[in-house]
């Protein structure tokens, strides 16, 4: 029987939920392990004893920031740290200048909606928004970029994941196609990062945005942006605030200049709880190595897939598991009652929509994937598809 490159059992002893439930929902919030706990500890301590330690804690800001450049190859100089994706993404979108020619921006039928909502909002900027839409399959093939994308783009807006079912979209193709017609790319990783290895400085994007609380391991309220260096100056946006500074702590209020790099797309007080939490989970996931990490959860993948064709399962997934996330969506009539009864067996998944997705990770196990599948085919027979 396939295992891993690493040791299972040693993996998921560092998972105290896993006594219990049998997580599937990393498409939507990974569990705790002892690391983040411990990190989320040692911040509510030092705020317990000390009160305030802004020392440590602007270095723990800082370890999770060089943790994120680590594991997409990045130096931690390119990389913002923000609240939220969609925090991130209207900062790049308020510094863009939608008065000229290129005032485009091409959006999917595969974009998270925070995504499509923050560019839609710079339309009262110039901006123009211009749909590729998804196909009957799905995905949005290339000739719908190829019709989107002119020379009055100014970004191309793509997520490398559909949070829907998984089904990727090649970065580097649209990049190439985006770059040739004299466009950015903006990539919006957040569904696939941490179960791949994952290059930024060499996958065509020149913004890419993800959070931690999926495939991270981390939790709500913190992100990051990788920007292709030397592009940052081109940004001034005024959305900002005293963390976009070339000295924060200076608190001068009459001077409004621009901290070099990524950093002038920050904003307020960083996430300081959360950033204990991040590090703590990206290192983890560095440490293991991310190509371990894909073998396994290619081969976890497939199981879902096949598993749930065997069984007759309306699967809205691509059945390549390269052609994918981790995620693998079934179609069912009510999805969050669905949800709600594999909760109640043990199992947690995620409803989006017409569909609930089984997004298992590396502390998943072959036997996990094949009893989710016998007890979401239960239940399907009390809740058919339509």
């Amino acid at each position: 029987m396939p295992s891993p490159a690493y040791d299972l059992e040693a993996i998921r002893a560092e998972i105290p939920v896993l006594d219990r439930l049998v997580p599937l929902n990393n498409c939507s919030q990974a569990p705790p392990c002892r690391a983040t706990l411990a990190a989320a500890d040692a911040y509510l301590d030092s705020w317990r004893t000390d009160v305030m330690d802004w020392p440590s804690w602007m270095e723990e800001v800082e370890a999770a920031r060089r943790a994120f450049a680590a594991l997409i190859g990045a130096d931690p100089a390119d990389v913002a740290v923000g609240t939220s994706v969609s925090q991130l993404t209207a900062s790049v979108a308020s510094g863009l200048d939608w008065s000229g020619p290129r005032h485009r921006v091409a959006v999917s039928g595969m974009e998270f909606p925070t995504v499509s909502h923050v560019w839609m909002a710079q339309e009262r900027s110039g901006a123009e928004v211009v749909r590729a839409e998804r196909d009957a399959t799905g995905v949005v093939p290339m000739e719908a970029w190829e019709a989107a994308i002119d020379e009055r783009t100014l970004v191309v807006s793509a997520a490398h994941a559909w949070y829907q079912t998984g089904a990727t979209q090649d970065l580097e193709a649209i990049a190439e196609m985006a770059h040739a017609r004299g466009a950015l790319l903006y990539a919006d990783v957040y569904q696939i990062l941490g179960t791949e290895p994952f290059h930024a400085p060499t996958c065509g994007a020149d913004f890419v945005a993800s959070g931690v609380l999926k495939y991270l391991m981390g939790i709500p309220g913190i992100a990051f942006l990788w920007i292709r260096p030397g592009l940052a100056e081109r940004l001034r946006p005024p959305l900002t605030g005293w963390f976009g500074r070339t000295e924060p702590f200076a608190f001068d209020d009459t001077t409004l200049d621009w901290a070099p790099g990524a950093r002038r797309l920050e904003t307020g007080t960083p996430p300081v709880f959360e950033a204990h939490v991040a590090r703590a989970g990206l290192e983890w996931l560095h440490a293991l190595g991310l190509d371990a990490i894909g073998d396994w959860t290619a081969t976890l993948s497939a199981r879902l897939v096949n598993g749930a064709a065997d069984r007759g399962l309306d699967v809205w997934t691509p059945p390549d598991p390269t052609a994918k996330a981790p995620t693998t969506a079934v179609r069912c009539a009510d999805a969050h009652a669905v949800e709600a009864a594999m909760r109640a067996r043990g199992f947690v998944v995620s409803a989006r929509g017409p569909v609930v997705r089984l997004a298992p990770h590396f502390y998943n196990t072959l036997d996990e994937m094949d009893r989710s599948l016998d007890a979401l085919a239960d239940i399907l027979g009390e809740h058919p598809a339509p």
